[in-house]
């Protein structure tokens, strides 16, 4: 569509026919949705004809205007009661930007409701259609130490679904095989659904209670809690990134409340991972970097809530019932309740509490207050009260009593481009056991896990013009002597398009046994420099890496990177390095493939005493009414893309993510409860097959498959010229409207007479109109050549009589 000018497009409107238009909808110069418009031609509040909009009383109260305050509202003489009189309003204006495809709407402040920023009505939610998904990903490893001897190990992870109505079924398995050990696990199973009246989500299953007050706890029964992103822009929830620096080619895995979730390779250098599915809303990281010599570091990755804060009004709870779910098969499946709630009251504070029960095993009940200091952020302090009654031999019972002391802190300093995303610390009395501590003493090893004292904890980002600093930092302590220490900085800044990036990560495990204690640290400082060689080949860079680690000693090493085929789907690195420590030479060749149907990896490494072939294979698979749609790796919540016969259409703003050979493609991730504009790219290299419309708004609920279908009819892609009969190109911004195609369409026409059309037949009639009057407008009877190749846009000049 040929644009213009806002300036422009406000004075075409008045000309355009009455119709129904696809526009974005602008309250006061705020979005507020996007949706299909009836207009008709009717007079404005200057008296001057001009194409209003159609509204009902319900699409009124939708847009957040507060008809009850406005009698006045019915439907005028030429209109029905699906019409109402918006300028009734005093004070209202409407004016259609044609070009723009956007309709403003001036309204007073008291005929605007108080809805809060992005809040969708209920009744615009979609449960979205009953569908099978499921996620995979396997990452493996040939590993040759000589001629006669090789070894091999794989890591799956399998996150099967079914969706039925409201109700969503997940699962997560994974299987590791490493040498002779196998293993597979069910990490959890549960069901789920919305309960829109009362804003919450309902889980039955195994999963986890929430963290913001107590630490978190896996379960299998039953919680009903509430669910933020029903009430107001939020984030879909935190998840932490993790990040580190491997000395060579590396094996990292991650572990939460002692399952591996997440395994992969990396090469040298400083890496970052931020695609990780955590088991539960709570749990500390456990990650290992297991580096090519058979050395390991050890770090620990904060998963922490935020300072406890609501809006006033606002209230939130979770109520939790069921059995206690360890990782160790020898721990009591034992019975306990939690209950949490949390009110926002004036003045920007905030009461919570809660309590746990464990029936004669555990009592613990905790009460805090949050208050927002303005300009200074957000901080929480509670306390917690615990009576726990440990078993300490077969047959043995201790009671202990004791209080758990916490305060958390953060804020976003939006002019400094500071972020602490949390600032923690907690301190627990000898007597102090959590929930967690009690239930893991009642195993058949007599055995139990050791007793956090302190824990101190910070995570800082800082923008400095295009560069960028961070800094996190965990600390613990127990009441055996044992601790354990991370510490990580990051800044990142180019010059003259050179990349550079510093690194240095702090690591220490101390433990104690028989009255000795054994620590373990390390300390690793890294150097990348990548520079861009656009000048030979577009997406190619050369860099740089050298490292220095107090065990390891210093590593280095050079190398190539870039990207390839269409969208980039393919990206690549090569590089070589040595190991000062061990002498020893190394290498590295890689490469990932990220298409519409999964994504894939290979690496190939070496070193003086081993090679390596590294390998993976990550995506999605979405069963439905229509048949199976391979994708990538699925989110929580996905749109399935109905474009039928339109292959091969990117969807805009995404790599990898377009139609098959069907004109069927998966977005796999939107925000649920928000609304999710989708476009498809109408220009890529595609068969002459056109969509009508290139935005599509959907409105998912959380974990569904919402289907988003774009009309696609035949026809050819043209770029007319129109010329008036005597004379001079017809003028900017009139409509030219396809008459005797599949389905009438129009398009403006932009400067010196040309416009873009779409869904043409060899031959047919465009209508040019630019006026109300007869001599205002003129017609096209075009004919296409024979033979236009598929997908071009072919350029013609026609005359307009």
């Amino acid at each position: 569509m040929a644009g213009s000018s806002k300036a422009n497009a406000s004075t075409n409107h008045r000309f355009q026919p009455g119709d129904t238009y696809y526009v974005d909808i602008y309250i006061n110069d705020k979005m507020i949705d996007t949706w299909y418009v009836p207009f008709q031609l009717r007079e404005n509040s200057e008296g001057e004809s001009s194409l209003l909009p159609c509204f009902s009383l319900e699409n009124l109260k939708q847009l957040g205007i507060n008809v009850n305050i406005y009698p006045q509202l019915q439907p005028d003489e030429t209109s029905t009661e699906s019409c109402m009189n918006l300028l009734a309003i005093p004070q209202a204006h409407a004016v259609l930007q044609f070009s723009a495809q956007r309709l403003n709407i001036s309204l007073p402040a008291e005929a605007i409701t108080n809805v809060p920023s992005g809040y969708v009505p209920v009744d615009r939610w979609d449960d979205g259609i009953n569908a099978v998904l499921l996620n995979y990903s396997l990452a493996g490893v040939h590993n040759i130490v000589s001629p006669n001897s090789a070894a091999d190990s794989q890591f799956i992870s399998l996150q099967p679904g079914i969706n039925l109505g409201a109700w969503r079924f997940r699962n997560y398995s994974t299987w590791n095989s490493s040498n002779q050990d196998k293993q597979w696990e069910s990490i959890y199973s549960y069901v789920m659904r919305d309960i829109h009246t009362l804003k919450s989500q309902l889980t039955i299953g195994d999963s986890n209670t929430p963290s913001e007050l107590f630490d978190s706890v896996p379960f299998r029964g039953i919680q009903i809690m509430s669910d933020d992103d029903m009430v107001t822009d939020s984030l879909n929830g935190y998840v932490p990134v993790v990040r580190g620096i491997a000395r060579s080619n590396a094996e990292v895995t991650v572990r939460q409340n002692g399952y591996v979730i997440y395994q992969s390779h990396v090469a040298p250098g400083a890496f970052e991972i931020n695609d990780i599915y955590p088991t539960g809303s709570s749990g500390d990281l456990d990650v290992t970097i297991k580096e090519a010599d058979g050395s390991e570091q050890h770090l620990l990755v904060p998963y922490a809530s935020l300072a406890m804060l609501l809006r006033e009004g606002v209230m939130k709870y979770s109520l939790t019932s069921g059995q206690y779910r360890s990782y160790n098969n020898s721990i009591e499946a034992t019975v306990f309740t939690q209950l949490t709630g949390s009110y926002g009251l004036p003045w920007g504070m905030t009461a919570y509490g809660g309590s746990q029960i464990v029936g004669s095993k555990y009592h613990a009940l905790q009460a805090g207050f949050g208050k927002s200091m303005g300009i200074f952020g957000a901080l929480s302090i509670d306390a917690t009260q615990a009576k726990s009654a440990l078993r300490q031999g077969e047959h043995l019972i201790q009671n202990y009593t004791g209080q758990s002391f916490r305060a958390r802190y953060n804020k976003n300093i939006l002019q400094t481009g500071t972020n602490v995303t949390v600032a923690g610390y907690r301190y627990s009395t000898d007597g102090f056991y959590g929930l967690t501590d009690v239930l893991e003493s009642y195993n058949n090893s007599k055995s139990y896990q050791n007793r956090q004292r302190n824990r101190q904890e910070a995570l800082v980002s800082q923008k400095i013009g295009d560069s960028a600093l961070s800094l996190s930092f965990i600390n613990e302590d127990y009441w055996n002597n044992s601790s354990t220490a991370s510490a990580g900085i990051g800044y990142n800044f180019s010059w003259d398009r050179i990349r550079f990036g510093l690194n240095y990560t702090y690591s220490r495990n101390t433990s104690a046994s028989s009255g000795a204690t054994y620590t373990d640290s390390d300390q690793i400082s890294a150097l990348n420099i990548s520079i861009p060689l656009d000048r030979w080949r577009s997406g190619t860079s050369a860099n740089y890496y050298i490292s220095n680690s107090k065990k390891g000693g210093m590593t280095q090493n050079a190398g190539l990177s870039g990207s390839g085929l269409e969208r980039n789907k393919l990206s690549w690195n090569a590089q070589t390095g040595y190991d000062h420590n061990n002498h020893n030479t190394t290498g590295n060749l890689g490469m990932t493939y990220k298409g519409g149907y999964g994504e894939a990896n290979t690496a190939y490494s070496y070193d003086d005493y081993n090679q390596k072939l590294n390998y993976g294979v990550a995506g999605g698979m979405v069963i439905h009414r229509d048949g199976i749609t391979l994708s990538q790796p699925l989110g929580e919540t996905i749109a399935l893309i109905k474009a039928p016969g339109f292959s091969d259409a990117n969807v805009n703003n995404q790599t990898g993510v377009y139609t098959d050979f069907r004109g069927y493609g998966v977005l796999p991730g939107v925000q649920p409860y928000r609304r999710n504009q989708i476009s498809l790219d109408a220009l890529g290299e595609v068969e002459n097959d056109q969509f009508i419309q290139q935005i599509r708004t959907t409105v998912p609920t959380r974990g569904a498959v919402v289907v988003t279908e774009f009309d696609v009819y035949p026809g050819y892609r043209v770029m007319m010229t129109l010329l008036r009969t005597e004379g001079g190109p017809v003028p900017f911004g009139a409509v030219a409207t396809l008459e005797n195609g599949e389905q009438p369409q129009s398009s403006l026409v932009g400067e010196k007479g040309q416009v873009f059309l779409s869904g043409l037949e060899q031959d047919g009639d465009v209508l040019v109109q630019w006026g109300k009057e007869h001599e205002q407008s003129c017609r096209v009877s075009y004919r296409l050549p024979e033979g236009i190749p598929p997908g071009v846009i072919h350029v013609v000049q026609q005359t307009c009589s």
